[in-house]
């Protein structure tokens, strides 16, 4: 093969700075066609992360369980997904990307349609194991998909139609789900499924192609290290228990959480001694020398606990506090959801114009200004101020993820890909696990203070209790018919909830105010990365 002289002349650059991209490969297809086809069950397998968090009730009570019990629904699948996201490069690259991505489709949808055919909470857990397993390859086998079918200096547009699925799919989640239980049953949740399955299984046989390199990827893999593959499940697993059921169990007053604690600290020391001392190790640690690479993990970490903590904590301040049912919650999130949906390709289109590090500095600080704007909470909003709250929140997401997105690959050999995606999808969703139970825990929390705090200056001699207990003596009297007794037991119990009430919401807001510290303090950490510099490899001419 000759060698271009423009190519062996060029001044060298340093490698993190650039983009390796080997354009000798094509795919058939229309690269849009392909970036549709392998949305199609991502959307599918994001909107199944959240779909079920408003039919626990109904699925608690059709299954003869504690709404409790029914919550390792949740647990159970995000447990065995979290555990497959770092390996799901390895399993790739062993037995091929595309078999391995249409393995997940099929075997998501299969356990889908056990799901919604579970007659026992026994049963519909253990196929949520399943399903979440089968899903958990999903999300980074579409980013190395992209990223192999997309030239650098365009996947920028293409990570915006990836982000449509992973952000818009859980925001839009509990409305869809809420209407499905609402107006039909449980299990069309999991059936709804189906179809989609099918049809991303038949399109991906026929338009999805593994590219050359990946054979050659495949054939220098090592034996599979079962090792390090266990301490990771152990350590992923015993960590996504601990942040799902911390607050539930008390933390570290409950045995559960204090083993899985250990077991967590312990699994990932073992695991990073094996993978640094083993010949074939299950996930390239080296990944995280590279500046970009590493920075961008972080990033992915904080956007997720946003993203997730504050599509929790609306939702749960509209329901508890102002007694929305989980509909009217869920249609206050889909809002930001549609504008998602029209925002997302815009900002791709300017990613490929714009230095990413601006893109980056400018999603935290609209971030961070749109969670600021959500601490104006209080008992008296409308349905339209709670929706604003995250339309003008979401406004800043897509400068935040699109750009992460292809930073992400800065620096990263192409037969990385996979592993960058996997390693990518896991810290995003560890963020959002670590951002729902900070959330979770911080609420109970700091309402325990703020009820304390009242309830020391919410007492008889005091001349505000006095003027309204009063007036809610008389008011219940007049137009309840209650009797003298009555009334003062009953004025006595509204001025307690009244209380509990505002102590609530002072919760919610010292929360937001800790969440807007945090993004804050990310807002100049787009600098401290690298700029791509996209260079092509020239095609070496046909002897």
């Amino acid at each position: 093969m000759a060698q271009s002289t423009g190519a062996s002349s060029a001044k060298p650059r340093d490698a993190d700075s650039e983009f390796h991209f080997d354009e000798k490969w094509k795919p058939r297809f229309n690269p849009w066609v392909i970036a549709f086809t392998v949305t199609l069950a991502t959307f599918m397998e994001a909107l199944d992360s959240s779909i079920a968090n408003v039919a626990l009730p109904h699925i608690a009570g059709s299954l003869g369980a504690s709404y409790e019990e029914a919550t390792w629904i949740l647990t159970s699948y995000l447990v065995s997904n979290a555990i497959i996201l770092p390996i799901s490069g390895w399993i790739a690259n062993r037995m091929g990307r595309k078999r391995f991505y249409m393995s997940c489709v099929a075997g998501f949808t299969i356990f889908s349609f056990c799901c919604g055919l579970a007659n026992s909470l026994a049963l519909l857990i253990i196929f949520r194991i399943f399903q979440g397993a089968a899903g958990g390859g999903l999300q980074p086998s579409e980013r190395a998909i992209l990223a192999d079918t997309f030239a650098p200096e365009k996947r920028s547009v293409a990570f915006a139609i990836y982000g449509m699925a992973v952000v818009v799919a859980p925001a839009i989640g509990p409305t869809i789900g809420g209407w499905i239980t609402d107006n039909y049953t449980w299990r069309w949740i999991f059936f709804l499924n189906i179809p989609v399955g099918i049809l991303s299984i038949f399109l991906t046989s026929r338009i999805v192609e593994d590219p050359p390199y990946l054979k050659r990827v495949r054939e220098k893999l090592g034996s599979v290290d079962g090792i390090g593959l266990g301490l990771l499940a152990v350590t992923i697993g015993a960590l996504q228990i601990m942040l799902d059921k911390g607050q539930e169990k008390d933390w570290f007053g409950s045995h559960i959480i204090v083993t899985c604690a250990f077991l967590a600290g312990i699994g990932f020391i073992a695991f990073l001694w094996r993978e640094v001392s083993t010949q074939h190790p299950i996930i390239d640690l080296s990944l995280y020398r590279s500046r970009n690479f590493s920075m961008t993990q972080l990033v992915m970490l904080v956007i997720g606990a946003a993203l997730y903590a504050t599509t929790v904590l609306i939702p749960q301040f509209l329901q508890e506090i102002l007694g929305y049912t989980a509909m009217q919650a869920g249609m206050v999130l889909s809002i930001g959801g549609l504008v998602l949906i029209i925002l997302l390709p815009i900002v791709g289109f300017i990613g490929q114009k714009v230095d990413p590090r601006a893109m980056i500095c400018f999603g935290f600080a609209w971030v961070s200004f749109g969670i600021w704007r959500i601490s104006s909470l209080d008992l008296s909003i409308s349905f339209w101020d709670a929706a604003s709250w995250r339309v003008i929140m979401v406004l800043g997401m897509p400068f935040l993820f699109v750009p992460i997105s292809v930073m992400s690959y800065v620096g990263v050999p192409q037969e990385k890909n996979n592993e960058v995606s996997g390693l990518t999808a896991l810290a995003r969703n560890i963020g959002g696990s670590l951002g729902i139970s900070f959330i979770s825990t911080m609420i109970v929390r700091r309402a325990q203070v703020h009820q304390n705090y009242l309830a020391a200056r919410v007492y008889r001699g005091a001349a505000n209790y006095r003027i309204l207990d009063r007036g809610l003596d008389g008011m219940l009297q007049r137009q309840g018919g209650y009797s003298s007794a009555g009334a003062a037991s009953g004025a006595m119990a509204r001025i307690y909830d009244m209380m509990v009430q505002q102590a609530n919401t002072l919760a919610y807001i010292d929360t937001i105010h800790a969440l807007v510290i945090l993004t804050v303090c990310l807002i100049p950490i787009g600098y401290l990365m690298k700029k791509p510099r996209y260079r092509s490899r020239e095609r070496a001419p046909v002897e």
